[in-house]
This record gives structure tokens, C-alpha cells and sequence, in this order.
């Protein structure tokens, strides 16, 4: 586990988390640290707490009826459920893109520049240029650029997941977090996806959810294993698959379970 006093070196940080979904003890003292313009990733079987983690990273299990929280997550040191905290412009810094991709029914133009212009950005010229970073960044520029007009809905699932990052990119996050973001995908579009996320590590932080054990080991550089709602653990990636410290993390990884 982390010791308080090396969590300054962290991008995120969880103290001590616990979550309550009414009387269901699904989090249990965790806490993780997440490094900065890196990928983590959070592995274990179904159940285990990861998804609900990550949700806490930017406040999405608010939304969830009679959820408790306890502990501190901290974003550059700042606690995020201080009663003080912005929750919108939280969720501009920490972005989400979940397990299926859910492209707005509109253009492919209009989907990225929605969030931009929620921020009430507004100058076309300045849009055309976000939506052409964002597109790019999320290595689908050159397949949509001549049809930025069209209904996003007729992409394909890749183009739609790759879209829904770029719709992530173009507020300007510092941290992605992905929710199983291949799980819906091909292996052709999964692998564009895998390609995406080790590159997007050079500007963002990622954190992403994956029961793949191999997508695990190509592309993140940290990795966390849950079980039953608490960290059993964490480290660099290649260490942990290569030399588990923990039996039942070895055993998870060689798929004797989960």
C-alpha cells in the first residue's frame, strides 16, 4: 500500500476510500495512487470494485441513489469531494469515456464541438480548430474529415469509441479515465483503440478499466488488482504480471479465476 506522505507524487490519489451504495460495502480502504501522464490500469474479476472506483474519480457515483462515500481523492493535491469543489469543471479536467460508444445523435462535427461550446466557447474558427485537435488526437481525423457534417451514428463501433475520445479531448482534460473502452469492439477496432491509448499517454493521464489481461500488459505502465472491493495490488505493470507479490494476484492474471 501507499504511505500519506508519497501521495504528492501523484496526478490522483485515493486516501482510505470507501463507498456505500445504501447498506453494500463496495469499496473497502483503498487507497491508490495514479502517476501522471501515464497508463494505469485497474484489473480484477467482475464485481470487485474497479468500475465504482473509477466513477469516483470524477464524482459520476453522485448520481447514484444512496451512495456514501468516505476518505479523500485528491487531483494536484486538491481533495475533489470538498464541499467547495466545482463539480462541472471537475469533470472538464477528469474526462470519461465508458464501454459503449454512445455518439450524440447529431454531426460528427457537433458531437465533438458540444462540449466546447457547453464552456461557451463559441468563435467558429476557434471550434474548427478544436474539433480538428480533438478528431486528430483521437487518430480518426483522416476517416471523418470529409464528412464532419454527416450523423456521427453511421460510423462504425471504432470510429464511434475513437469519436467519443475525441469528444473527451477537445475540453481539454488532464486526466481519461475509460470504462472497458474495446469490450464492444472488434479486434481490428480494438487494436486502433489500444494504439490511441498508449499514445495519448505523452499529453493526458489515463486510467482505464479492462478485464483483457493481455491489453493490460500492452498498454498500461501501472497496474492495480482488485478483489472483493479492496486493493490487493499495485505497481508497475510488467513487475506485477511478471513477479505478482500476492498468490491471488498471479492467479487472476493466469486465469485461474475471475
Amino acid at each position: 500500500m501507499i504511505g500519506r506522505g508519497a501521495m504528492a507524487e501523484y496526478k490522483m490519489a485515493a486516501e482510505n476510500l470507501e463507498l456505500y451504495y445504501g447498506n453494500r460495502h463496495v469499496l473497502n480502504n483503498i487507497s491508490v495512487g495514479i502517476r501522471e501522464k501515464a497508463v494505469t490500469a485497474l484489473i480484477g474479476p467482475s464485481g470487485c470494485g474497479k468500475s465504482s472506483f473509477l466513477r469516483c474519480l470524477n464524482r459520476m457515483n453522485d448520481m447514484a441513489e444512496g451512495v456514501s462515500i468516505q476518505g479523500r481523492i485528491l487531483l494536484d493535491g486538491e481533495d475533489i469531494y470538498d464541499a467547495r469543489t466545482d463539480v462541472t469543471k471537475l469533470r472538464r479536467r477528469v474526462g470519461m469515456v465508458f464501454q459503449q460508444p454512445v455518439p450524440f445523435p447529431m454531426s460528427v462535427y457537433d458531437n465533438v464541438a458540444y462540449g466546447p461550446r457547453i464552456h461557451g466557447i463559441r468563435n467558429r474558427q476557434r471550434l474548427d480548430r478544436i474539433v480538428e485537435e480533438a478528431l486528430t488526437g483521437a487518430a480518426i481525423w483522416d476517416e471523418v474529415k470529409d464528412r464532419l457534417g454527416k450523423s456521427a451514428l453511421g460510423l462504425s463501433g471504432g470510429q464511434k469509441q475513437r469519436l467519443c475520445i475525441a469528444r473527451a479531448l477537445a475540453v481539454e482534460p488532464e486526466v481519461i479515465l475509460m470504462d472497458e473502452p474495446t469490450s464492444a469492439l472488434d479486434p481490428a477496432a480494438s487494436f486502433k483503440v489500444e494504439e490511441l491509448v498508449r499514445s495519448l499517454k505523452q499529453r493526458y493521464t489515463v486510467v482505464i478499466v479492462t478485464h483483457n489481461m493481455r491489453q493490460a500488459a500492452r498498454i498500461s505502465d501501472y497496474a492495480v488488482f482488485f478483489l472483493a472491493g479492496e486493493v490487493v495490488e499495485q505497481g508497475v505493470t510488467d513487475s506485477i504480471f511478471t513477479y505478482p507479490a500476492d498468490r491471488r494476484t498471479g492467479d487472476y492474471i493466469r486465469g485461474r479465476y475471475g
